[in-house]
């Protein structure tokens, strides 16, 4: 008979919890002396029961074990965590880059014009020079889109014309063989209406009377 799955809940009954415990507790510290046997593993149980009562095992010294635990756990978390050093460098790097990004900010709003109200003149001569750059800078480059726009439009030109010459060689010699034509249709046409002598058929015979 196949036994059903056992449904891992609390156990109501107080009996039959007791006694779970007491045998699934046996089995975890025989399964950890088995470990700590098979394997050479350090392993260390603590157990408490739900009276309070305390159960382990340590395959040596419990606190042996703890102590070891704890410094591991500690050396861990000082690895992952930055030191007190690294965070004051990061904080000090974000302040100055929000500074930075505040001035920036600034500057962007009097080049646009805004903000200009406490501005003084030894202020407002660098934007002056700075916006004249940047129209110097934005006429250079919208010249120099025309001169691009203007050498495409001029490449295109050459190549139309070339295909128009083209287009009217071909026509000029299809006129010259249409022409070449009705003129042979002419030659003959006249050819066929002279008038001639020529009989075509049979010569009369002459009738002699005796």
């Amino acid at each position: 008979m196949v036994r059903g799955k056992t449904q891992i809940r609390r156990i109501e009954n107080a009996t039959s919890r007791q006694v779970t415990f007491s045998k699934r507790r046996n089995g975890l510290l025989k399964k950890a002396f088995e470990l700590s046997v098979l394997c050479d593993a350090e392993v260390a149980v603590i157990i408490f029961s739900p009276n309070g009562k305390l159960y382990e095992f340590a395959s040596s010294s419990m606190k042996d074990t703890i102590k070891r635990y704890r410094d591991h756990v500690k050396e861990i978390q000082t690895q992952n965590s930055p030191c007190q050093e690294d965070v004051q460098h990061l904080r000090q790097l974000a302040e100055g880059m929000a500074k930075q990004i505040e001035l920036l900010e600034v500057a962007k709003r009097k080049l646009l014009g805004q903000g200009l109200g406490s501005t003084t003149i030894e202020e407002l001569l660098p934007i002056e020079e700075q916006l004249e750059k940047s129209v110097c800078v934005i006429r250079a480059k919208k010249m120099q889109v025309y001169n691009k726009q203007i050498q495409q439009l001029q490449t295109k030109e050459r190549m139309l014309t070339t295909e128009n010459a083209v287009l009217n060689e071909k026509v000029s010699h299809f006129k010259s063989e249409e022409r070449i034509e009705n003129f042979m249709v002419m030659e003959n046409k006249d050819t066929s209406d002279v008038e001639t002598d020529l009989f075509i058929g049979l010569p009369k015979r002459k009738i002699k009377y005796n």
